[in-house]
């Protein structure tokens, strides 16, 4: 099943943008690539980009999942997901292992958790809303599949200016209390994602040294 919203975003004018957040597919891929390469500059991890055969696993296993979001005619940003059986007593784990190296192979139709695999948007289009309008597609697919949750790891990325002076726990939870603003977290928070859990060696990244704040956004409609 496609999705499609179309709705218009501001910017830092009063003019509005004419944008829609819509399934991708192949003739987006890419779009996609250079939008990877464009968010994630050096000291990110090159490999970790997308490559089009990650991309074309995404649509092939959970197009619902393989979010994008176009204004004037050009992809501005993007974000992925898949369904998997989480418990919050299991082990931690690593983006890699839960994402399946970002191919998203073990995707589980039965899952009880949509698990977020990355979101990004363009630099040049962070001030329009496009971040916030994604994340909440996905909120609207764990109510219509009436899943638990939606969860995922976010990177702490400015943790590597206080990792001298203070714990990756001590850090979150600065960030949660407000003391602090991480460009990641912060922006997860104001999307209603609520923290988990600090988990380490998450992902490969310099400026978070690793760590990552599991966070979610539990269904209101679902009890258990």
């Amino acid at each position: 099943m496609s999705y499609r919203s179309e709705f218009y975003a501001f910017g830092r004018s009063d003019v509005p943008l004419k944008s829609v957040v819509r399934t991708y597919g192949a003739s987006d891929f890419e779009q996609l690539i250079d939008m990877q390469r464009e968010c994630f500059p050096p000291p990110f991890p090159p490999e970790l980009w997308w490559n089009r055969e990650q991309l074309a696993s995404h649509v092939e296993r959970f197009p619902e999942g393989a979010l994008c979001v176009e204004a004037d005619g050009m992809l501005v940003g993007s974000m992925t997901g898949l369904l998997v059986r989480w418990d919050p007593q299991d082990r931690p784990h690593t983006w890699a292992e839960i994402t399946d190296e970002g191919y998203i192979r073990n995707h589980d139709p039965s899952g009880d958790t949509l698990y977020i695999v990355d979101i990004s948007v363009r630099p040049s289009h962070r001030k329009y809303g496009y971040g916030k309008a994604l994340m909440h597609a996905m909120y609207h697919l764990v109510v219509e599949k009436r899943l638990k949750r939606l969860l995922g790891g976010g990177r702490m990325s400015g943790y590597h200016e206080v990792a001298d002076a203070m714990t990756a726990e001590q850090y979150a939870d600065e960030v949660v209390s407000g003391l602090r603003k991480d460009p990641v977290i912060t922006f997860l928070l104001r999307c209603g994602r609520t923290p988990v859990a600090v988990a380490e060696n998450y992902l490969e990244d310099d400026e978070s040294r690793n760590y990552a704040l599991l966070m979610e956004w539990r269904n209101p409609f679902c009890r258990s």
